[in-house]
């Protein structure tokens, strides 16, 4: 049942009211954690076992590339079959794939081994952050609480990455190098499977032997392909800026600053996404989301340039800044682009998006890193978001949201939502 609205402008107070919300959003946070750690403690650990930035970012964008691969059709196995029956045993995958990754680098295996376990480790990947959201989707259906929830659960995946690289490079840097990927594999185990323990609130899924329904994939909405290619640009800051930060820390002497760096970027993203949410917009998500990318294309061009710790950190500060409120708004469109059958599906897609693209610029930029001169690597946020900013303003009559009215039917036939265990 959706919940009742009676303020004309929806906070963040009246959405964590939502009956049964926090049955999921903590053990949703605890299970999305160890993401925000996989492609850092990748890196560390292979450029430590080899040598190379290129070929950890090589490993790293295996990863990346398998999950964005994957990561659809999890979502639309999660749309029919309930999300409990995709993530127990993905998150057992997961874990094993992860460990026989760890070992396989420390064992100095030859690369295209490490290849091989990196296929697994990146497909099996948990999508808890669309799962959440189309929690809240069940949860609030029509609420003007959903561009709320939108940047709520923004907020949670910074902040996920605000403590995850500093917990991975403090694990990889004072521990050991293996540790932080052997902590992502174990908090992957142990929080999948208290966030799939949460059946009462997972969306309800419909079944019936002798009924027909039609079910539309997310990616024929032309608005969710413009969505991906938007959502590939914002990958290739995170993968662009994970390698160069790495390689400018180490390259001062200074390699426990990764993770404060990337913290500082993190933190941009998430004090933005906060102030997002609380915002009650009047201006149109499309406008919203051209504005914001433009704003996040031209401080993404500037990082390139910068030669100081200072200078880097305000600029990724501005970057972090710029990702939240397009982040947020991709995800709000949603919303009234897809219908409600298909989300969790159109969810992982712009998930899988960003984890492309952050693997294809942990590729270039490894190579740009190892080629060329230090912060070379800065250049491919600026190239990704400056070509899927063109994308997004040619594009942008696609993402013209239809009347909810119009979306609401899914199939044929005498059907009852259920739960599935």
């Amino acid at each position: 049942m959706a919940s009742t609205v009676t303020s004309p402008r929806p906070g963040y107070g009246q959405l964590l009211r939502t009956r049964g919300a926090w049955t999921f959003l903590l053990p949703g946070f605890a299970a999305r954690q160890p993401f925000a750690m996989l492609t850092l403690s990748l890196v560390l650990l292979v450029q430590h076992t080899t040598g190379s930035y290129g070929a950890a970012g090589a490993v790293a964008a295996v990863t990346g590339v398998a999950m964005a691969l994957f990561a659809p059709y999890s979502g639309r196995l999660a749309d029919r079959y309930g999300q409990r029956a995709v993530l127990v045993p993905g998150v057992l995958v997961h874990t094993l794939a992860g460990l026989s990754l760890t070992a396989l680098a420390l064992a100095h295996a030859p690369l295209w081994a490490l290849f091989v376990a990196a296929v697994p480790t990146g497909a099996s990947v948990p999508q808890i952050g669309p799962m959440v959201r189309a929690r809240w989707g069940a949860k609030l259906q029509d609420s003007p609480l959903m561009t709320t929830a939108a940047a709520f659960e923004s907020v949670t995946d910074e902040l996920t990455f605000v403590f995850g690289p500093l917990l991975a490079t403090a694990l990889c840097t004072a521990v050991h190098p293996a540790a932080g990927l052997l902590t992502e594999a174990s908090l992957t185990l142990l929080g999948g499977l208290l966030f799939a323990a949460q059946k009462s609130t997972q969306p309800s899924v419909v079944l019936g032997e002798h009924t027909r329904v039609e079910h539309t994939p997310a990616l024929r909405v032309p608005g969710v392909r413009v969505l991906i290619v938007t959502f590939l640009g914002i990958g290739s800051v995170f993968g662009g800026m994970q390698v160069s930060l790495a390689a400018f820390s180490e390259s001062i002497g200074e390699p426990g600053l990764n993770g404060v760096l990337y913290g500082v970027f993190a933190a941009g993203n998430m004090l933005s996404g906060l102030v997002c949410g609380a915002i009650a917009w009047k201006v149109a998500p499309r406008r919203r989301l051209v504005v914001a990318y433009g704003a996040l294309a031209l401080t993404a061009s500037g990082l390139w340039a910068a030669h100081s710790v200072l200078v880097l950190a305000g600029l990724g500060l501005l970057v972090g800044m710029c990702i939240a409120p397009a982040l947020i708004t991709g995800y709000t469109l949603v919303e009234n682009l897809v219908p409600a059958g298909a989300r969790t599906e159109a969810f992982t897609w712009l998930t899988g998006a960003v984890a492309l693209g952050q693997a294809a610029a942990v590729t270039i930029a490894g190579q740009l890193e190892d080629r060329f001169w230090g912060g070379a690597g800065f250049l491919v946020p600026m190239g990704g978001t400056l070509l899927a900013l063109a994308t997004l303003v040619a594009l942008r009559s696609h993402l013209a949201t239809r009347p909810r009215g119009r979306t609401v039917a899914r199939g044929m036939g005498h059907r009852v939502p259920v739960a599935v265990d």
